[in-house]
Parts: structure tokens; sequence; C-alpha cells
């Protein structure tokens, strides 16, 4: 607290946010309102505890600390050097790990750095490897690119060759995958996706890698809460490198982590190059105050109750997906065995786009999505839904057919719009979402659905908050 004696250039170090930029606070707590009146489905995001929030808000955002335990570049360490070791401890203790066989760099700032730190460890450039396209699912950093443009990191340092889906099951073809392997010979194959809604066969993959002497890394950004809970197969038994995110169904801050084989081979000595591959190669000093959260998230996802949530995270999925289906929708592989739903509206007519922009009038959140056999990431045919966030607010399978219904609801009213704007543009269909006309309907469902919605999802408890005690903030209308 400011004292007496303290100079008038250093009192705004001692106020309050909402003091001293209230700007700040009101989009903040502007936020906040959304996610209490609002239905998250993002299947990429969660809600995080009180106590992760805290441990990620702390003062341990002051500390510089380059280096890795015991060994930093800046002195002042101690207690981030206990942090960081707690942190790898806990990590190894989620995903049940023997230390002697397992290492962690709990560093990195976001799953796309640890895949690229990974990737920098495995790999020489222009080295090829193999991941799940984009359409059928995969993620942006495991190889993805077009016919015109490289699109990240990983496609523009290294050979890529996407493997796909099985047309006719839209599950991950591993014949087919098998069969390419020989052909381009891969250094590392790399299995995990993000719009996948189906389990791995580790064991498969890690065959066909042997057959080349290619590494196998997992990406189980999305499954790593469920991982932990054992409700997803185990990539832990056949896998070199694990990467994943924090902050899905992990239930953690925004950040991620890197697993490693411990191999006595120095030649082979995968601590060494993932650790030197985070720092220095690709990031500078690591966010302590983030490790202190996953740390805290981690610890949470070591106790009895973590398997009760994930257990339910699936089961609201599945109900999720079966409410969908009853009601004659399309999903890509007609159901799910994690999280998460990819639905096809293509059958519709209804871009993911269209939908997507619907459900944010509404307050429900959700995202366009390519599926297979889309011509275009930019205009997906489809909707990805998760189930990770809704569950944490205590949401059970009769909650979530309200929360389906909702989504049919949406769709019915997008299908209005569509044909009120009588334009394929997205302009104009937002224009007749939001703006009452004489003779047209569309826009006072919005209205209608959109409080409905709300009155629902103020019902639910938000993980950290006080909702007790939560007023609508300056700058959003009771209605909205």
């Amino acid at each position: 607290m400011a004292t007496a004696t303290t100079p008038d250039f250093n009192k705004v170090l001692y106020a309050p946010l909402a003091e001293i930029d209230p700007e700040v606070q009101n989009i903040i707590d502007k936020e906040t309102w959304r996610q209490f009146s609002g239905l998250e489905l993002i299947a990429s995001e969660n809600l995080t505890s009180r106590a992760t929030m805290e441990a990620n808000g702390s003062i341990l955002t002051n500390k510089y600390s380059e280096g890795l335990p015991n060994a930093r570049y800046y002195g002042g360490n101690e207690y981030v050097d206990e942090l960081e070791i707690l942190c790898q401890k806990r990590a190894l203790q989620a995903f049940r790990l023997d230390g002697a066989k397992w290492g962690v760099n709990v560093q990195p700032y976001s799953g796309s750095t640890a895949n690229f730190a990974a990737l920098t460890a495995l790999l020489q450039p222009q080295d090829r490897l193999m991941g799940l396209g984009l359409p059928d699912g995969g993620h942006l950093t495991h190889g993805y690119y077009t016919a015109k443009k490289k699109m990240t990191a990983s496609s523009i340092y290294f050979q890529s060759l996407p493997y796909a889906l099985d047309p006719s099951t839209q599950f991950i073809d591993y014949e087919g995958l098998a069969k390419q392997a020989k052909i381009f010979k891969p250094r590392l194959i790399i299995c995990g996706a993000s719009a996948y809604p189906r389990d791995w066969d580790y064991a498969t993959l890690r065959k066909i890698a042997d057959e080349h002497g290619a590494y196998l890394m997992a990406d189980i950004a999305h499954i790593s809460g469920l991982v932990a809970a054992g409700e997803q197969a185990n990539p832990f038994e056949y896998c070199d490198v694990v990467t994943t995110t924090t902050h899905k169904t992990l239930r953690g801050p925004r950040a991620g982590l890197i697993f490693f084989k411990r191999n006595s081979d120095k030649s082979l000595d995968l601590e060494k190059r993932v650790n030197d591959a985070v720092f220095p190669a690709c990031q500078g000093g690591p966010h302590n105050n983030t490790i202190a959260g996953i740390a805290t998230a981690l610890l949470q996802a070591t106790q009895p109750t973590w398997q009760a949530y994930a257990k339910q995270v699936i089961a609201n999925a599945r109900t999720l997906g079966a409410e969908l289906v009853s009601r004659g929708y399309k999903l890509q592989t007609s159901g799910t065995d994690n999280h998460l739903v990819l639905w096809d509206l293509r059958p519709l007519k209804l871009t993911g786009s269209k939908l997507e922009k619907l459900c944010d009038l509404v307050g429900i959140t959700i995202n366009k999505n390519a599926v297979s056999g889309d011509a275009s990431a930019q205009v997906p045919g489809g909707i990805r839904l998760g189930t990770s966030a809704l569950t944490s607010r205590d949401m059970k399978e009769e909650d979530i057919k309200i929360v389906a219904d909702f989504l049919h609801r949406a769709v019915q009213t997008a299908l209005t719009l569509q044909n009120e704007a009588g334009s394929k543009l997205l302009k104009d269909f937002v224009r007749v979402a939001t703006v009452q006309q004489e003779g047209k309907v569309g826009a006072q469902q919005v209205v209608d659905l959109r409080k409905e919605v709300r009155t629902f999802a103020r019902r639910w408890p938000l993980p950290g908050v006080d909702v007790s005690s939560l007023q609508r903030p300056a700058g959003i209308e009771e209605d909205e």
C-alpha cells in the first residue's frame, strides 16, 4: 500500500485496476457478463478455476527466468525454480508417467509454440513430416499448406504430406496413411487433431512410424484432460514426444507442454534437444505466472473428481450429438468418442460462417469449421461444438438436451434469415438478422431466442466468479 512518502509518479503502481484504468476494467466486466450470460460451445475453450486464475494473475509475472531450473541466466530464481520443478512433477503425475522414462518442458507459451519447438527438436530443415490434413480435422501446425501458400512454420521449414480420413467412414484412413508413408518416407508422423471426434489407434501409428525409422509425435491439445482421466487411449505408450495445450479439456491457463521420452543414448537425447528447442531456439523467458496457473490446474487434474468431470464431458458430447442426429442433422462420423461434435451443415445449404454469426447474436458461442470434403477452409461447411465449458458450469445430459434444442432453433432461424436476405453474402444475412423489417420474421426470432438463451445461461454458476453479486456492466443493454 502506498504511504505518505510514496512519490507521486509511483502512486499509479498501488491503485486498483478499476481506479487506474476504468476502460480496461469495463471491458473485463463486459466479458465476464458475456460468459455468464451465454453458452460456451467452442471445443478449444474451457472455464478455468478461481485458484488457477489467481495463480496466473500473481506477482510471478514480474520475474525473468530464462533457462531451466537451477541453470538460469538471471539471479533471484530460487522460488521460480521451485515452482517449475513442482509443475513438471505434477504434469508427470497427471498423466501417470514415470519420471525415469519421461520428462516434460512446461515453458511453451502456447500449443503452437510447443509444436514448433518439438519439430525443431526432432527435425532438420526440409525433413519430411506427415500430419492429418486441416480439412479432415488436423491442425495448422501439423504441416498444412494450400496450392498457393505454405500456411505455417510447419510447412514453411519442413516438407509436409497430409494424410486423410476414409471418405466412406470419415475415420482416420490408417491403411492410406501406411501406403503414403511408403512413398513419402517421413522423418516424423504427427497424430492428433483440432476437429476429429474419435479416438486414435496409436499402436498402428507406431508400427507405421517404425517401418520408416520415423518419430511419432502426438498432439493431444484437445483431449489431454480426457487422457489424464484415462477416458481416451494413452499416447504415451507409443509416442516419442507428446505435446498439449493446457487450456482445453485440461482446464488450465493458455499455454503448452512438451513431454519427451528420456533416452540413455546421447545421440538421441530428446530431453536436451527439446529443452534447447524451447529456449533459446524458439522463445525467451518463460511466463512464470502462467506456469503457476498450469501447476494449479494439473493439481486439480490429479484429484479423484477429475475422472467424473471427464466422463461427464464425454457423456454431454454424446448427448449433444445424439440430439442433433435425432433432428435429422448430419455429424461427421455420426457421433463422438470425446468432447467435440463436428456438425456438417452442407445438406442444409448453410455455411458455418452464417450459423456462427447467428449464434453470436443469440448468445451461443461456436466456431465455423471445415468438414471432410470441404473445398475451402475459409468458407467451411460445418460447425465444431464442444462440451467442456458447459460441463464446467455443472450441466448434465438433460441440460444439454435444452442446449441442443437452442441450436436446432438457431439453424431454423438461420435458414429463415438466409431466405429473407435474398443473397449469399454474410453482410446481407447479418442485416436482416439485426434489423426489424415489416413482413419479415427472422429478426424477431433472433430476439426471442436470445432472451431464452440468456435466461437459461444465467441459471448456472461461472467458475471463478461470484455470480450472486454480478451486475450488468455499463455498455450492455438489458436485452443483449
